[in-house]
């Protein structure tokens, strides 16, 4: 097969869509099949690389980080020269030209659903938007063959949509995340450790706050945290006095497995997150999570490895507070634990299942 993968907000410090959308495409690399890859860049370029082909877009950066293709023309060209026999598009903007040019090319086409729209504008703009994305996602529903989605919640969105939709989990990369030797330095401290972009989706003030509120109760915590956005000056600001370390973008896989390993507990409390990489990434280090009581990411964990609450910082708080004591009964269980659910989502078994979904529609034409 020729698989053409289409997403926009992709670039060097993205985070578990960037992943996702790799760890899948040499997938079907190593299958056997070809790949592009078609993503926004700040130059137009192809690079033959031995995950595919990968062509950049010249395209406005919209913010830190992340820029959005415009030139949509150039997208249908570069798909009518490569000729894929299906394309899969992480992304329901301005890469929904693919879901148009397959169509009308009677081409196989899968959207990958990656956030839910409707709770995120309510919770950030405080909009109600219900209306406006359920016919966003009516017209993507008629452009698609099939709309992929993480989790029961993700697929909340899609409800009375004409959609044909298929749930498959993301998966974990359980040779690079490792529970190995668990490096700890000489403080008492209760290590928490964040990682993810640092924007107002993605919540991390909430984990910050659940921080401040543990320091004020005198609890003896660090939260370290480890990626980079626009909001990382908001962030040090509402953090004050409190012990919450900032620590930057860590760019090797294993820096970040090591700082999983160097925590207690890992944090992952944005209740509208449609799935949670970074859940999974922390479990198969063995490390415990505390996770908000809604969200894709409660999907990922049960109460062998985690606890969950109320997206607020006084439940949270206390959510930590009990898996603290839990680490002081049997740590060891608790990673034991951790490691085995993460087990439970390799990535050949979302391989698996997308190959099979991109044969179903290619041997359809």
């Amino acid at each position: 097969m020729r698989i053409a993968q289409l997403a926009n907000f992709v670039g060097p410090i993205s985070g578990g869509l960037k992943r996702a959308v790799d760890k899948i495409g040499r997938g079907y690399v190593a299958a056997g099949h070809e790949r592009m890859l078609i993503i926004p860049g700040p130059s137009d370029s192809v690079t033959k690389t031995d995950a595919g082909t990968v062509v950049t877009i010249a395209s406005p950066a919209l913010t830190t980080g992340y820029r959005m293709v415009l030139n949509t023309g150039k997208v249908k060209d570069i798909l009518d020269r490569f000729e894929p026999t299906t394309v899969e598009v992480s992304d329901k903007w301005t890469m929904s030209v693919a879901g148009q040019w397959a169509k009308k090319n009677t081409v196989g086409s899968i959207l990958i659903s990656h956030e839910r729209l409707d709770d995120k504008a309510t919770m950030f703009l405080e909009l109600e938007v219900e209306s406006a994305v359920h016919q966003l996602n009516n017209r993507l529903a008629k452009l698609y063959d099939r709309v992929v989605v993480t989790t029961r919640y993700s697929a909340g969105e899609w409800i009375n949509t004409r959609a044909n939709l298929v749930v498959q989990p993301l998966g974990v990369d359980l040779e690079e995340f490792t529970p190995a030797v668990r490096v700890r330095d000489d403080s008492p401290s209760l290590k928490l450790v964040l990682s993810g972009r640092l924007s107002r989706e993605k919540t991390p003030h909430l984990a910050v706050a659940t921080a401040v509120e543990l320091d004020r109760r005198g609890v003896d915590i660090q939260l370290h945290v480890y990626g980079t956005g626009p909001h990382v000056e908001e962030l040090r600001t509402l953090a004050g006095g409190a012990p919450v370390f900032f620590h930057g973008y860590l760019d090797a896989r294993t820096s970040l497995s090591e700082a999983y390993r160097a925590a207690d507990i890992a944090m992952s409390v944005c209740p509208v997150e449609t799935f949670g990489l970074s859940v999974l990434e922390a479990l198969a280090c063995g490390t415990p999570v505390v996770t908000a009581d809604r969200g894709g990411a409660r999907e990922l964990v049960d109460a062998s490895c985690a606890e969950w609450a109320s997206p607020d910082p006084v439940f949270l708080a206390d959510a930590v507070l009990r898996m603290a004591d839990r680490i002081t009964e049997d740590q060891d269980k608790l990673h034991a634990n951790a490691r085995a659910r993460a087990e439970k989502y390799p990535w050949d078994a979302t391989i698996t299942r997308m190959l099979a979904l991109h044969e179903e529609l290619a041997n359809r034409n």
